[in-house]
């Protein structure tokens, strides 16, 4: 939910291994703001999750990409990655 619109969806399109863009689909009242976005991220072969990097100068409905952005970057962080980190700082506070 973003600037007070409650309907819509986005959805980013990407291989199951890696972050390169595809493709997208934007159903929301202001899609043509977030598509600009995309269709960037596309021709620069940037992938998504260079899009949580993005800083926007104020909340739009564009967040929602930085939000998808985020949320395949926490997904990265799977159990084993999680414990190998662990180990590793325990391993250098010593």
């Amino acid at each position: 939910m973003l600037d007070g619109q409650t309907e819509g969806f986005a959805l980013v399109h990407t291989p199951k291994k890696g972050d390169k863009i595809i493709g997208a689909t934007i159903v929301a009242s202001h899609a043509g703001e977030m598509i600009g976005e995309v269709v960037l991220a596309m021709n620069r072969r940037l992938g998504l999750g260079t899009l949580s990097k993005v800083i926007l100068p104020y909340p739009t409905q564009a967040e929602v990409l930085r939000k998808l952005g985020d949320a395949y970057q926490r997904g990265r962080l799977t159990p084993r990655v999680a414990g190998l980190l662990k180990a590793l700082l325990r391993w250098r506070r010593r």
